[in-house]
């Protein structure tokens, strides 16, 4: 049961962190045109230039790349996050974290929906892929996570955007999330 609520804890504050506004400047090192990498120690992800990298750790995250706002009205910024969860001791694989995340988006996340859940490879290492929508507030969104489970460790990386706006952002977002690697 404490696996679980720990879980539960972390998927609920992944799932809700979507207002966080400030920014933090990083050195990075350019890629394509347009694109800049963080390269850290275990990973490394690409993002546009124009988008912001925050990587204060709010929430228990690594970091997130926040979309700009498009008017005075957008009220919210689509984002990525990422958080690496410790799971030494709990022997929980890829099959055991999904069917826990999958029954949190059903229970604890407002009218959340899953429209897809497909098992993937990228890089050699098999991940998870679970789109799914779900309220918060006022908003109405759209969930592209993505779930790893390598050694002794989960990585949940999620593109959040207003369901409205998700096929405008989803070409960017899933580029983002498939730049993501795994050292």
């Amino acid at each position: 049961m404490k696996k679980t609520h720990l879980l539960g804890l972390t998927f609920l504050l992944f799932s809700f962190i979507t207002f966080g506004q400030t920014t933090q400047k990083n050195t990075v090192k350019a890629t394509e045109i347009g694109w800049k990498v963080l390269n850290e120690t275990n990973y490394s992800i690409q993002y546009p230039d124009n988008w912001e990298l925050n990587k204060s750790g709010q929430m228990g995250s690594s970091f997130f790349i926040f979309s700009k706002t498009t008017s005075p009205q957008d009220k919210f910024r689509e984002n990525v996050n990422l958080i690496i969860q410790s799971l030494q001791g709990q022997k929980i694989d890829l099959d055991k974290y999904v069917e826990i995340s999958e029954g949190q988006i059903k229970t604890m996340i407002t009218n959340g929906n899953i429209i897809e859940s497909k098992r993937l490879k990228i890089n050699g290492h098999e991940f998870q892929k679970v789109i799914y929508t779900g309220d918060q507030g006022i908003f109405k969104l759209k969930f592209e996570q993505y779930y790893w489970v390598l050694n002794g460790q989960a990585y949940v990386l999620t593109f959040t955007c207003e369901k409205n706006q998700f096929e405008t952002y989803k070409q960017t977002g899933e580029k983002i999330l498939n730049s993501f690697r795994i050292k």
